[in-house]
């Protein structure tokens, strides 16, 4: 790669950074640029998800305040789940042809997207049927369970919009303020970016100096986005989401 190439990823690894720890496509800015400079798809989507594991490390960083308001075994649970639902993805994605689990991909997203975009009437629904219906929800469901592990399999695989769906996941399952789901979104997805990049690191062929200037990028991107995530308002922070997601979708499906 020329120095301008360099420049390139490394700027895009901070936009992804941000991304991460905000509305969670940070997949859909970096993951092009290296296709644009001719990294074959499978190498350029394992690369991409070892150079922003530091955007989370330091997004999840910048959320330990958020992070200590979850209750720790929802925490633990959810960072456990995450990862162990990330193997299954690193087999799909190593097992069946390209394109296959990405064809639902952007139908996934436009339903979180909803999701994510009608939660809180859905949480005041849930609660008024519940047995405790004047109590906040700080247990997980079943339900709640599966879906977590669906979009930690979802991270593994590919994981563009994968922050947006655990927002989805998250946000609708626990009555938990949409920034402390922000926090608990990028550990979990931390998690399931860890285990992932350990098996990639020994099974598969990876771009070092792609993914290099990613994460010198996405270390301090992270960082920057935990503030910004932090400081938006849960109204204008939810529509972002929705809007991010959108776009997302609509770029995966063109």
């Amino acid at each position: 790669m020329s120095g301008a190439e360099h420049l390139a990823v490394i700027a895009a690894g901070f936009g992804a950074g941000i991304l991460t720890s905000t509305v969670g496509v940070a997949s859909l800015l970096s993951f092009p640029v290296l296709i644009a400079l001719g990294i074959p798809p499978v190498v350029a989507n394992v690369s991409n998800t070892i150079g922003l594991l530091p955007g989370a490390l330091s997004g999840s960083f910048g959320y330990r305040r958020e992070i200590r308001d979850v209750p720790r075994p929802i925490t633990i649970a959810v960072v456990v789940i995450c990862a162990v639902g990330s193997i299954g993805g690193v087999v799909l994605l190593l097992a069946l042809p390209p394109g296959v689990f990405a064809a639902a991909a952007p139908w996934l997203i436009l339903f979180t997207c909803l999701i994510v975009g009608v939660q809180p009437r859905i949480s005041r629904w849930l609660r008024a049927r519940s047995d405790h219906p004047h109590g906040l929800r700080t247990s997980m469901s079943p339900a709640t369970y599966v879906f977590t592990a669906l979009t930690g399999v979802y991270g593994g695989y590919f994981g563009a919009g994968a922050g947006v769906m655990m927002m989805a996941v998250l946000a609708l399952g626990l009555d938990l303020e949409l920034r402390v789901v922000n926090g608990l979104k990028t550990l979990s997805l931390l998690a399931a970016n860890v285990v992932a990049s350990a098996i990639f690191v020994v099974v598969t062929d990876i771009n070092w100096t792609a993914a290099t200037l990613l994460a010198a990028g996405s270390l301090v991107g992270g960082y920057v986005g935990s503030h910004i995530g932090r400081r938006i308002p849960s109204g204008v922070l939810r529509a972002l989401i929705v809007l991010a997601g959108i776009v997302a979708a609509v770029l995966m499906l063109t």
